[in-house]
């Protein structure tokens, strides 16, 4: 069975939105875009390559689908990146997209609680979702999330999408990993255990 794993870059105030470019995500304002790029480094570069290869699908929402669409398909395959995401399978789950054009990409059937729990029940290894937040959102409500790997950055920004907006009830979560990198930024691994 696959388990089901959240990977989420966030500020110290709990903000998603935005991480990658300035004009990635401007909803509600926001003017804080391409936050997270003063932070990368080697170590987290090669967390990402490590958590590669437990990964055998991708599940994201239409918005994330779409941003990622316009970048990763055009990378080389000497990134290692952009080489797993277009040779992996990729779900998407949207009320409004029938085809989609990058390699290995589907359309994930509806309702989506009885999708992701037929994606788990069948193969091995991790179902990666990447942004997403409107998805993680109902995931979460679903209880369908079954880890969380966060990037935790050393910026506060006051505004923006939050990854938790609200969960149905309190959850706890065991702590896999905890690894800082060169610039402040702690990698975090949690498993959901379950308990309510």
């Amino acid at each position: 069975m696959r388990k089901l794993t959240v990977i989420e870059f966030l500020t110290l105030d709990g903000v998603m939105q935005g991480l990658g470019s300035p004009d990635e995500d401007r909803d509600g304002g926001f003017e804080h875009g391409g936050w997270s790029a003063p932070y990368f480094d080697e170590r987290q570069a090669a967390a990402a390559a490590e958590g590669l290869a437990s990964t055998t699908a991708y599940l994201f929402g239409r918005r994330t689908y779409e941003k990622m669409l316009g970048f990763w398909p055009a990378q080389p395959d000497t990134n290692p990146m952009a080489a797993h995401l277009n040779a992996t399978v990729k779900y998407v789950a949207t009320g409004t997209l029938t085809e989609l054009t990058w390699n290995n990409a589907r359309v994930l059937d509806a309702p989506l609680g009885a999708a992701v729990r037929k994606l788990k029940s069948d193969g091995d290894g991790t179902i990666a979702v990447l942004g997403s937040g409107v998805l993680v959102q109902d995931l979460i409500a679903e209880d369908l999330v079954d880890g969380y790997r966060l990037f935790l950055h050393p910026l506060l920004l006051g505004t923006g999408k939050r990854l938790f907006r609200g969960a149905p009830a309190p959850q706890r979560l065991r702590l896999v990993d905890c690894t800082p990198t060169s610039t402040g930024v702690v990698m975090l691994s949690y498993d959901v255990t379950g308990d309510r």
